[in-house]
């Protein structure tokens, strides 16, 4: 069975960490957002990507919920004493990543070849694909004005109120390599609970991409992000609210209308006006047994849905 998954940040990570535990790792496909990704101190940075990369390999930090483990953090340290933008760190040994992405560009590498490179090193089968080569920026419209996604999310932790998500760059982009197949081929498509307007949007903002996934013969399911009406991480209960959008499953169902099969929720939580099939589980991924059991839950439901069962 090949498992095609949209993914974006934490959240998306350990969805599919959990799903290596019960498939092969080889069998799993992850479609990753890029609109986070940004230049800083010269250096280009994937958030997503990375936070992937570091999850899969067993390097990333739990305790910070970012970034690598047993992480150092010298370079930060120097820039700030140097007088340098220091809002965003990076970690001693996050930085090889960075400097090494910055070097196969340099050479005419694209995104997808670098993370592919830093896959192999790492020895991970599964496939990590960027949603695109090409460049789209999350831009986040607040009453602070625009602002790009990193200052809004980053620098600013989400204070600014929301009013609106725009994808730069989007309209002329195109799918990276391999996302398409992964999206036609897949016998299970998943949206991971990742944050739905700034981590999953910019993934079907690319063109062709949710056409895509709307013609697959593939059954579709979504995690929801909501557990008792707030977000385990991040700012997706308060980006819902400024939005005037209800804190309701039914609401994460509503913005995914039309794309997808059946939506995967809390097992304490009321399904109310979901107009797709819906499955139950505990949702919050603490432990690898968490990440495992959303998993199973999610191809489970798929499943139901590719025999008629729901």
């Amino acid at each position: 069975m090949k498992v095609t998954v949209l993914t974006g940040g934490v959240g998306g990570a350990k969805l599919v960490l959990g799903l290596t535990t019960i498939l092969p790792a080889h069998a799993i496909t992850a479609i990753v957002n890029t609109g986070d990704d940004f230049v800083h101190l010269g250096l280009p940075i994937s958030p997503d990507i990375d936070t992937l990369l570091y999850t899969l390999a067993g390097k990333s930090d739990l305790e910070r919920g970012w970034g690598r483990g047993g992480e150092t953090w010298s370079f930060m340290a120097a820039v700030r004493e140097l007088g340098g933008p220091a809002w965003f760190n990076l970690g001693d040994g996050d930085l090889a990543l960075h400097v090494l992405r910055l070097a196969a560009f340099a050479r005419g590498e694209s995104l997808s070849q670098v993370t592919a490179a830093f896959a192999r090193a790492w020895s991970l089968a599964t496939t990590i694909l960027p949603m695109s080569d090409d460049p789209v920026a999350t831009l986040v419209d607040t009453d602070d004005g625009r602002l790009s996604f990193q200052d809004y999310f980053v620098a600013r932790q989400c204070a600014p109120s929301l009013r609106g998500v725009s994808f730069g760059g989007a309209d002329t982009a195109r799918p990276g390599p391999g996302v398409l197949d992964a999206i036609a081929g897949a016998d299970r498509i998943l949206i991971a609970p990742s944050n739905p307007w700034l981590s999953v949007n910019p993934i079907l903002a690319v063109p062709g991409l949710r056409d895509a996934i709307v013609l697959a013969p593939a059954p579709v399911v979504a995690v929801s992000p909501l557990i008792a009406g707030q977000a385990v991480k991040g700012p997706t209960a308060k980006l819902m609210a400024e939005l005037g959008l209800p804190l309701t499953n039914a609401s994460i169902a509503t913005h995914y209308s039309g794309l997808i099969d059946g939506l995967l929720i809390d097992a304490g939580d009321d399904a109310g006006e979901v107009a797709v099939p819906v499955a139950r589980t505990a949702t919050l991924m603490r432990s690898l047994e968490d990440r495992a059991r959303v998993a199973q839950a999610a191809l489970d439901l798929a499943g139901a849905l590719a025999t008629g069962a729901t």
